[in-house]
């Protein structure tokens, strides 16, 4: 025992690291360390020579771990000095600049756009993303038949068996809250309905969940004209320029009659988006006047009620505005991304003072 004593406790003095301190443990201590095979050997013993042993070798071994516990706090305590003393701070020097947060381009487009419509008399509506089909769809004149309502185009939630509720839908488009706000509030109105929409789709330029804005006007005297006119003021604030040619392309949609495609003059120079010059024109949004039906089914009278409306894809719009190439980048959540998109949470959008950097 006094050899065994004197080994381990010379190697434990002499140990370097923490490392080397627990290859030691075991050695000594552990469950086939030399101490402990010694232990096991009490039961071969007489009684009166386990007397003699038994209390001999628990000394040696609570010597062995007490000095591998104190070695153990005394390289620790090496460890730390070393650390402090490599890794000093002054801390007279001036701190750094702490990286602020910021907005992200479709949040920063949502103010732009709200500052813009704002401007022009319209308020903000908002509404649920999980709709029943009659406000996704019977509502605004969108037959059974539809390819919008079949399951492949839309994200039907799920019914159990013998549930006889209306089907209800991740909202695909925010026409929805135009329908509850002309329930709710009647005619004349004036609004935009931005918010998230989901459709099932996914590629380069369409993702399952996306974001839009509607406007919506009506009164007693509205037409084409005024229509024209708010999308060119739109256009123009929006995109920054003094001028821009809008060209309307008769379309087909169930919810307006007539129905126009709206595109912009731009052109593409060295890949770069110009808007209000050239000879290209890029689709941006559909509109149209309200279908009479729409009008009735909000409860409002179409012979002494009429309006427009229009949709408009914010990321789309957003990508056209700051040279954003993929639309799946929005959702990636990469802060490098953001960092180098995205903008100071300080600048709020106006009219007056520009909308973005």
């Amino acid at each position: 025992m006094d050899d065994l004593r004197e080994k381990y406790l010379t190697l434990i003095k002499d140990a370097g690291d923490e490392s080397g301190l627990e290859e030691l443990r075991v050695q000594a201590v552990g469950k086939k360390g030399e101490i402990s095979l010694k232990m096991r050997e009490l039961g071969k013993m007489t009684p009166e020579e386990r007397q003699v042993a038994g209390p001999a070798l628990n000394a040696l071994k609570d010597e062995i771990n007490a000095a591998l516990a104190a070695k153990k706090a005394a390289l620790a305590d090496a460890a730390l000095e070393e650390r402090l003393a490599s890794e000093w701070l002054d801390v007279t020097l001036p701190v750094r600049p702490q990286r602020r947060g910021s907005i992200h381009p479709i949040s920063q487009t949502m103010e732009e756009i709200s500052a813009i419509f704002a401007d022009m008399g319209f308020s903000v509506a908002e509404g649920g993303q999980i709709e029943n089909d009659w406000y996704n769809f019977d509502a605004l004149n969108i037959p059974g038949h539809h390819p919008a309502r079949a399951e492949m185009d839309t994200f039907y939630m799920h019914r159990d068996a013998g549930d006889n509720r209306p089907p209800h839908v991740l909202r695909t488009h925010t026409s929805p809250v135009q329908i509850r706000h002309m329930e709710a509030h009647g005619a004349p109105c004036r609004i935009i309905c931005p918010g998230r929409v989901y459709r099932a789709d996914y590629d380069q330029t369409h993702t399952p969940m996306f974001h839009q804005f509607e406007g919506l006007c009506i009164d007693k005297d509205i037409s084409m004209a005024n229509l024209k006119w708010t999308l060119e003021e739109f256009v123009k604030a929006f995109f920054e320029v003094d001028h821009v040619e809008l060209r309307f392309r008769a379309s087909h949609f169930p919810f307006t009659e007539p129905s126009a495609e709206v595109d912009i003059q731009c052109s593409w120079e060295g890949g770069v988006l110009k808007v209000g010059e050239g000879d290209d024109w890029l689709e941006i949004l559909g509109s149209g006047m309200v279908h009479p039906k729409v009008l009735q089914n909000s409860g409002i009278d179409p012979n002494e009620w009429q309006g427009f409306a229009f949709g408009v894809g914010i990321d789309r719009i957003a990508m056209l505005k700051y040279g954003i190439p993929d639309l799946r980048a929005f959702f990636d959540a990469d802060l490098r991304w953001l960092r180098h998109y995205g903008f100071n949470s300080l600048d709020v959008p106006a009219l007056h003072s520009g909308l973005s950097r």
